[in-house]
């Protein structure tokens, strides 16, 4: 399964529970999906916030939240995430730190 994929089947579980609609109590703007995706990152954190292992099963799940959360993010934004990243490693290459 490409990108794509992973995003029409995101975005056919958020149509099937209404969030798309105008009247929606959550509004899926790129503000808000933003402030969704910043959050579930620090769900990340938060399971290594005692130590440095996490639940498998807890990261696995709070990643594809991050995961589900960036593709809304991109394709509302009208972002080809596949071709900025693609962009973004190649300008990565020719850096230095």
């Amino acid at each position: 399964m490409d990108l794509r994929e992973l995003t029409e089947r995101m975005h056919d579980f958020v149509q099937s529970k209404g969030w798309y609609a105008p009247e929606s109590p959550r509004p899926q703007t790129p503000a808000n999906l933003a402030k969704s995706l910043a959050i579930e990152a620090a769900e990340v954190l938060e399971l290594f916030q005692w130590g440095d292992e996490a639940d498998p099963a807890a990261l696995a799940s709070e990643l594809a939240d991050v995961l589900l959360y960036l593709l809304q993010l991109a394709d509302r934004s009208g972002i080809d995430l596949e071709t900025a990243t693609l962009d973004k490693l190649a300008l990565n290459r020719r850096r230095t730190w």
